[in-house]
C-alpha cells in the first residue's frame, strides 16, 4: 500500500514542498530516503514511541518512506508528524483520504504531544500558494500562522488530536488573526526625551531615520553612543504589512519568535558583540540560517567598538550595504538572505579614547590614532553616510531637569519626510528612500544649481572624498531638503550634508 504526506522543507526564508511517500509490504525493516539528515533518520525512534504511549500500533511491516525531492537535503525533527500520519495511513489507523488537503508538520515528543517548530510562517504562505486546504502544525505555532488568509490553520496539540480530525471524529476552529486587531502601536523602553544636550547628533539621527541612511558615530567613552543609538527605533516610521511579514519570515527561520507570537510590529534593533565571527553576521551554516545582518533586516544593526571586530568580518558589510541582500554559496546551493538595514557604527577616536576630548588628555602614541581608524577600510568608511562627532555632555545640561524632545514629535517629522520618498519613488519598485536611490534617480531629484556645484567641487578637493561619497552627500542633502518640504536642495541643505562628511581619517591623526 502507498500513501502520500506533505510537509515543508526551508530554503533561506521560503519554503518548499516535501512529497513523503510511505510504502508498506511484507517483512519487518524500515527505510527511510530522500537526503533526511540524522535528525529526520531519528524519527523512527520517535515515532515508534509516540505511537505506542498514546495506544497506537507501530505496523510490524516492512515500511519504506521516500521525501521527494530528494536532491533537497531535508533537516530537523520537524518532520515527525507527517512521517507518522503516513505510516498510520498504511496501517489503516488513519483515513488517507483528507492527505492530499493538507501540509503537516510537527515535532513529536514520546508522549505524542507536538513542540514548536521553526518555519511556520513561509510553509504557511507556501502551503497557500501551492493550492493546498490547510496546514496541520503545532498549536504554539498557530498563531503564527493565523495572519496568512486564505488557508485553514489547524493548530493541534498532540498526536490523537491530529488522527481524530483526519478521521472526522473530531472538528477544529482553523485559527484566523484578524490584521486590522493587531496592535499596530509600538512602544520602546527607550526614548529621546530622556537624552540630556546632543541636539546635533539628534539631529543627525532624524536625517538618517527619515532617509534610510547609515551613521558612524565617533566620541570618547560615555559620551552617549550606545545611548543615542539605542533610541533610534522609537523615530523610525512603523512598518508597512509586507515588511512585517517579510521581518516575521526571516526571525521565524531563525527560530526567535516567541510561543503564540504573531507579526513582528516594532522594527528591528540587532546590537551583536564586536567578537561575532563571520557566520553570525552575515549568516551560514552547512545548511545556511540568517545571520544578524539578516535579522535586523528593515531594522537597525548596531556595531559598537566597530575597531574591535575582525576587519575582514567587517568587509562583509560591503556587498550587503550596497546590494540590501546577502548571498550565501554552498556547493550544493545558493542561498539569498533580505538584508535591507539601517547601519549605525560607534567607535572611539584612538585607542584609549580620548583624543579630541575637551577635559582629558589623549596618551596614545603618535600614529596610533591613524592606525586605529584604518581598521575601518576606506571602501566600508564610504558607504556610511553621516559620520557624526559625538562629545561629552556638559555637566550644567546634564544636571537640566527638563525633559527634551519626545521621540513621537521627531517620528512625526521622519514620517512626512518619508511619505515625500514613498510619492517620490512610488513607480520605482524596491526603491521607497533616499539611500537606496540609483545614479540614475540622483541625476533626476538631486540638481543643485551652479553655486550649489561650486560648494560640492570645493568639499571634494578638500576632503579628497570618493565618487561614492559624493553620491552619498547628494542623498543626505535630498533627505534634509526633504525634512524642510523643500522641492529643490538649497545651499544650506547641501552644507549641512557636507559637513557630515568632514570627519575626515586624517584630520584626526593630523
Amino acid at each position: 500500500m502507498l500513501v502520500k504526506t506533505f510537509g515543508c522543507a526551508i530554503i533561506g526564508i521560503d519554503a518548499l514542498i516535501v512529497t513523503i511517500e510511505v510504502n508498506s509490504s511484507k517483512g519487518v525493516q524500515f527505510f527511510l530516503v530522500g537526503l533526511p539528515d540524522n535528525a529526520v533518520k531519528e524519527s523512527h525512534q520517535r515515532m515508534m514511541a509516540s505511537l505506542t504511549n498514546v495506544g497506537y500500533k507501530f505496523p510490524k511491516k516492512r515500511i519504506t518512506i521516500n521525501m521527494a525531492p530528494a536532491d533537497i537535503r531535508k533537516e530537523g525533527a520537524a518532520y515527525d508528524l507527517a512521517l507518522a500520519i503516513g505510516v498510520m495511513a498504511v496501517s489503516e489507523q488513519v483515513n488517507a483520504d483528507r492527505l492530499d488537503q493538507y501540509v503537516i508538520m510537527g515535532e513529536l515528543s514520546l508522549d505524542g504531544t507536538l513542540n514548536p517548530i521553526k518555519g511556520v510562517l513561509p510553509m504557511t504562505l507556501k502551503a497557500k500558494q501551492q493550492g493546498f486546504k490547510g496546514i496541520i502544525i503545532p498549536k504554539a505555532n498557530a498563531k503564527e500562522a493565523g495572519v496568512v488568509d486564505g488557508i485553514d490553520v489547524i493548530g493541534v496539540e498532540n498526536l490523537t488530536q491530529v488522527v481524530d480530525f483526519l478521521n472526522g471524529t473530531l472538528q477544529i476552529e482553523p485559527e484566523k488573526i484578524d490584521m486590522g486587531s493587531l496592535v499596530r502601536e509600538e512602544k520602546y523602553d527607550f526614548d529621546f526625551q530622556d537624552v540630556k544636550g546632543q541636539e546635533n547628533i539628534k539631529r543627525a539621527l532624524e536625517i538618517a531615520a527619515a532617509g534610510s541612511h547609515n551613521v558612524l558615530l565617533i566620541g570618547s567613552p560615555g559620551s552617549g553612543k550606545t545611548m543615542l543609538a539605542k533610541r533610534l527605533p522609537s523615530i523610525l516610521p512603523p512598518m508597512t504589512l509586507s515588511e512585517a511579514l517579510e521581518t516575521t519570515k526571516i526571525h521565524s527561520v531563525a527560530g526567535l519568535l516567541g510561543r503564540n507570537q504573531t507579526l513582528l510590529m516594532t522594527r528591528p534593533f540587532r546590537s551583536p558583540h564586536h567578537s561575532i565571527s563571520d557566520a553570525g553576521l552575515c549568516g551560514g551554516g552547512s545548511f545556511p540560517q540568517p545571520g544578524e545582518i539578516s535579522l535586523a533586516h528593515n531594522g537597525v544593526l548596531f556595531l559598537d567598538e566597530i575597531p574591535e571586530i575582525q576587519r575582514h568580518t567587517l568587509e562583509i558589510l560591503r556587498q550587503p550595504l550596497e546590494d540590501r541582500v546577502i548571498t550565501i554559496s554552498r556547493a550544493r546551493m545558493s542561498v539569498q538572505f533580505p538584508a535591507n538595514f539601517m547601519l549605525v557604527a560607534a567607535m572611539n577616536p584612538c585607542p584609549c579614547g580620548y583624543y579630541n576630548h575637551p577635559d582629558k588628555e589623549c596618551v596614545c602614541k603618535e600614529g596610533d590614532v591613524k592606525k586605529y581608524l584604518n581598521k575601518i577600510s576606506g571602501p566600508l568608511m564610504d558607504r556610511i553616510d553621516l559620520h557624526v562627532e559625538v562629545l561629552p555632555v556638559a555637566y550644567r545640561e546634564l544636571s537640566d531637569a527638563r525633559k527634551g524632545e519626545p521621540s513621537a514629535e521627531i517620528r512625526k517629522r521622519v514620517i512626512e519626510a518619508r511619505k515625500i520618498q514613498e510619492q517620490r519613488f512610488a513607480a520605482f519598485p524596491g526603491i521607497y528612500a533616499n539611500a537606496q536611490m540609483t545614479p540614475q534617480l540622483l541625476q533626476r531629484y538631486c540638481v543643485l544649481d551652479s553655486q550649489g556645484q561650486e560648494r560640492l567641487r570645493n568639499a571634494m578637493q578638500r576632503l579628497g572624498l570618493s565618487a561614492r561619497a559624493y553620491d552619498r552627500i547628494l542623498k543626505v542633502a535630498r533627505t534634509i531638503a526633504d525634512l524642510e518640504g523643500s522641492e529643490h536642495i538649497k545651499a544650506d541643505h547641501l552644507a549641512e550634508a557636507i559637513n557630515y562628511r568632514s570627519l575626515d581619517r586624517d584630520s584626526w591623526g593630523s
